[in-house]
């Protein structure tokens, strides 16, 4: 497998959020996640083993996604451990006031801790329910969380989610980020060895979904050290032409859409092959919804109307001919609809579906606004696109 390479890019500056011990809220501690594992990480087998990591690699996607982290390291090691790394702003360290120890304790012992709750923290966020690395902490037999942040280093070790001593600095830092490296538990799982394809796959596809980020995932259990790295400046459009990299095109260009509307940013891509099937993905917060939800059904309502206008204006449709049906709009389509949003709303515990009603109208506009400029000044992409319907 190749690896994608781009120069790094410079980390933007840091003071561009207020992220403190005051954006921790706390709800419940951590006893429940040992008791019933299964309700915050869906089974205690492979797929719950590795979802240990997409919950601490999701901090520094969400730090990505304020604006804060250009790139991420996961590590395997020989000891089943992995070290998970980012250079964001770091986990906060200063004194929780209702707490009244660090934020990182708290962060990483209590129960939908994190800064994706309340005001002032992320906008947007993906994970698991927010209840990420402390879930992380309680289903492991050893975690360490070391941070930099305010020139200095910052340490705490835990043993099955228990802090083994208070936080304290361990010397000065020259950079900023979080470094968290944990031993799943094998009292808990039935599995735990990790399985690297699965996660080169996950970290790909975060690395499609989140634009200008860097993903590194390094084997150490193997003698030769195995390394990929992932970075799409061109994000979901690079994903799209990944998608179709085994099939036959039909036209050049990706159609490609991106604005916010009312607090909901919204992305699209899209290209036509000589396939005949569909492939559709949609995601919220970078989480993918695989029965679809309101953001897809705002894309097909507009796709489908756009291409009706189009082939009608250029006269391809007649007065007499029958409209082209959704059916027949997605007929070869492979696209991508990703949404970020402060609040999302979902169906089911595995946020299979979303729900936010406004997001519709929004994707609606989005995309019937763009896609009927793309195909006015892209001809031959266009007579392509409705040949293909």
């Amino acid at each position: 497998m190749a690896n994608q390479t781009a120069p790094k890019k410079s980390k933007p500056p840091k003071s561009q959020s207020d992220y403190s011990a005051k954006q921790i809220t706390v709800l419940e501690g951590l006893d429940p996640v040992r008791k019933r594992p299964g309700m915050y990480i869906g089974n205690t087998a492979s797929e719950g083993l590795h979802h240990l990591i997409w919950e601490v690699v999701d901090n520094g996607i969400d730090e990505a996604m304020a604006g804060f982290c250009t790139q991420i390291d996961v590590e395997l090691l020989p000891d089943g451990t992995v070290q998970v790394t980012d250079d964001g702003r770091g986990i906060p360290v200063d004194i929780h006031k209702t707490a009244k120890v660090s934020a990182l304790e708290v962060v990483m012992t209590k129960l939908h801790a994190g800064g994706k709750f309340g005001e002032g923290g992320y906008k947007v966020s993906g994970g698991l329910h927010g209840v990420g690395v402390s879930v992380v902490n309680a289903l492991s037999e050893f975690t360490k969380a070391e941070v930099r942040r305010d020139k200095k280093t910052w340490i705490q070790e835990y043993e099955r989610g228990k802090p083994k001593k208070k936080v304290k600095p361990i010397g000065p830092a020259k950079t900023t980020g979080t470094t968290i490296t944990f031993k799943p538990d094998p009292e808990i799982f039935t599995v735990t060895e990790f399985n690297l394809q699965t996660i080169i796959d996950h970290l790909r596809q975060q690395a499609y979904l989140t634009k200008g980020i860097r993903l590194n995932i390094i084997d150490s259990r193997d003698k030769h050290k195995l390394a990929y790295s992932f970075y799409f400046e061109g994000g979901i459009k690079s994903y799209v032409k990944h998608l179709n990299v085994n099939v036959e095109p039909k036209h050049d260009n990706v159609f490609y859409a991106e604005k916010e509307v009312d607090d909901v940013k919204v992305e699209v891509a899209v290209q036509y092959s000589n396939e005949y099937k569909e492939t559709l993905f949609g995601f919220a917060n970078n989480i993918y919804n695989p029965e679809g939800g309101t953001h897809i059904s705002g894309f097909r309502t507009a796709l489908t109307r756009s291409l009706n206008s189009y082939a009608k204006k250029k006269n391809i449709l007649k007065e007499k001919d029958q409209p082209l049906s959704g059916e027949d709009c997605r007929e070869g389509l492979t696209a991508i609809v990703s949404v970020k949003i402060k609040e999302p709303q979902f169906e089911g515990q595995t946020k299979a579906k979303l729900g936010n009603a406004e997001v519709k109208s929004i994707v609606d506009s989005v995309t019937s606004d763009a896609l009927g400029t793309f195909l006015e000044e892209n001809p031959r992409d266009a007579e392509a696109i409705v040949g293909k319907c």
